[in-house]
């Protein structure tokens, strides 16, 4: 079986791992049950690595805070006819430890070896780091 790879990508409109929620649960009638649909607009080169365990990593106003599985990848095409790559997701949202990310278009690949581990349990509750301290801490190697 091939190495996975996690897709990393900005929650953009999102302050918070609540908002991304609560915006998922607003369209939950329109996705297959137990699932939730992220299309964009390139179809990833690495979908076998992907495919194979990955991850999307949701980077909230400048920190990874929270994943969902990837459960598949399909071609759509949108109301203006162009084809569009549907990222098929698990509906849980599993949040992350808080490391900082600066700023992309798009979204990149992260090795399994670079994604922050998942909060322990208990700890889901808990607020992102100010923005500025995820940032002095990960200088620091701390989490």
């Amino acid at each position: 079986m091939a190495e996975h790879v996690h897709i990393l990508k900005l929650c953009v409109g999102a302050d918070s791992v609540e908002d991304l929620l609560d915006w998922q649960t607003s369209q939950r009638a329109r996705w297959p049950k137990d699932r939730a649909v992220h299309v964009t607009r390139m179809w990833p080169k690495r979908a076998e690595e992907v495919l194979a365990g990955g991850s999307l990593y949701w980077v909230i106003k400048g920190v990874i805070l929270a994943r969902q599985k990837v459960m598949g990848l399909e071609q759509v095409t949108g109301a203006d006819g162009i084809s569009r790559c549907a990222i098929i997701l698990d509906a849980k949202v599993t949040r992350t430890q808080a490391v900082p990310r600066r700023p992309f278009q798009g979204w990149r690949y992260l090795d399994a070896k670079d994604a922050p581990p998942d909060l322990l349990p208990g700890r889901e509750s808990e607020e992102a780091l100010p923005p500025g301290l995820a940032e002095a801490m990960a200088e620091f190697g701390l989490r």
